[in-house]
């Protein structure tokens, strides 16, 4: 197979041929057919993920495709079937799977990260009776590729971690795909959206996918600009770039006994927070990672009526050679909203 990989950390990214992935008893191979060009991809090129530990390595955990082979064991899949899967793969045993928790599985595992990803033309998935998920016939793979990370992962921010209601202020801290997405979330749920980021493109991206009012961070307090505008602070926030900055003017922007969510994924060194802030405000302080696969269908269900319009983030679609260019350049990129790779693109 084609794949975009990489031999060290922070090293030259190429697009090679690569032995195809065999499928475990329990695993499913997915020739892929869109994949999402993703920030946590860059993170994991620079070193900065324990879950890369050899080399070669390819990237990309962000897929929607059709089933090419499963193994013995698989009984829900067959050859032929259009899929997508979460980020994170479940093992389907451990305690926290068995109460429907599997976005936080003790054994999990994640293309592009602990084994070879989607930045392929093939790619293996496993435990595939657990993790993967039909796709609607009618939804392209684009769409379906861009829910698997960034939008799933914002939908259950917003709406399930989060709890945002209608009328409630919700600031957006970072507007790249994961932020853009809980704009987009959080609009649709009826609330009044403050997109926060230091690109205007970004930012004028926000306001189309309904962004009430938006704050270009650059040289300015963007804690006090978002309690000013919403006349003492949203009532939910969330970090979706992932940086100390951005967590701390998250938590300072609330309104007491507002909440935080932490989605973006911040620096392996301890991150300082504004605790004392936390404790005289009583503001709750949540994280979240991802969606299991079995809490797809209410984000599909609302994505095929066309209440939600993933579709609406994506701003290119480049080939494996592309995203083997625009990988390292990741951290100084401006452009706004999703770019998808297809591997069957020169």
């Amino acid at each position: 197979m084609r794949a975009v990989v990489y031999e060290s950390f922070g090293g030259p990214v190429t697009v090679e041929q690569l032995p195809d992935p065999v499928p475990g008893p329990a695993d499913a191979v997915i020739a892929v057919e869109s994949t999402g060009l993703c920030r946590s991809d860059w993170h994991g090129w620079m070193g900065h993920d324990a879950d890369i530990s050899t080399f070669p390595h390819v990237p990309g955990h962000e897929l929607a495709g059709v089933v090419r082979e499963v193994g013995a064991e698989v009984r829900r899949w067959r050859p032929g079937d259009r899929v997508t899967v979460p980020f994170i793969s479940a093992c389907g045993s451990c305690p926290s799977c068995q109460a429907g928790d599997q976005q936080v599985c003790s054994a999990q595992t994640q293309p592009g990260f602990t084994h070879w990803g989607s930045y392929a033309e093939a790619v293996r998935i496993q435990q595939a009776d657990v993790n993967l998920v039909a796709l609607p016939e009618a939804m392209a793979y684009d769409t379906a590729a861009a829910l698997g990370c960034r939008f799933a992962t914002s939908f259950r921010a917003v709406r399930d971690i989060g709890g945002a209601r209608a009328g409630e202020w919700v600031a957006v801290h970072g507007c790249g795909g994961v932020g853009l997405s809980a704009v987009l979330i959080a609009a649709a749920a009826g609330a009044q959206v403050i997109a926060i980021d230091l690109n205007d493109e970004a930012l004028s991206l926000a306001t189309e996918l309904g962004a009430t009012a938006v704050i270009n961070g650059a040289g300015v307090d963007t804690a006090e600009a978002v309690r000013t505008l919403t006349g003492g602070g949203a009532h939910l926030s969330l970090d979706a770039l992932g940086h100390p900055a951005t967590a701390t003017n998250s938590i300072n922007g609330l309104r007491r006994r507002g909440r935080h969510v932490q989605v973006g994924l911040l620096p392996g060194a301890a991150t300082p927070l504004p605790m004392g802030r936390v404790i005289a405000h009583e503001l709750a302080l949540l994280g979240s990672h991802g969606m299991a696969a079995h809490a797809y269908p209410e984000m599909m269900a609302l994505v095929s009526s066309g209440k939600l319009r993933p579709d609406r983030l994506i701003t290119r679609t480049i080939g494996l050679a592309g995203a083997a260019a625009a990988l390292p350049e990741m951290h100084r990129s401006t452009a706004a909203g999703m770019t998808m790779i297809s591997p069957t693109s020169p």
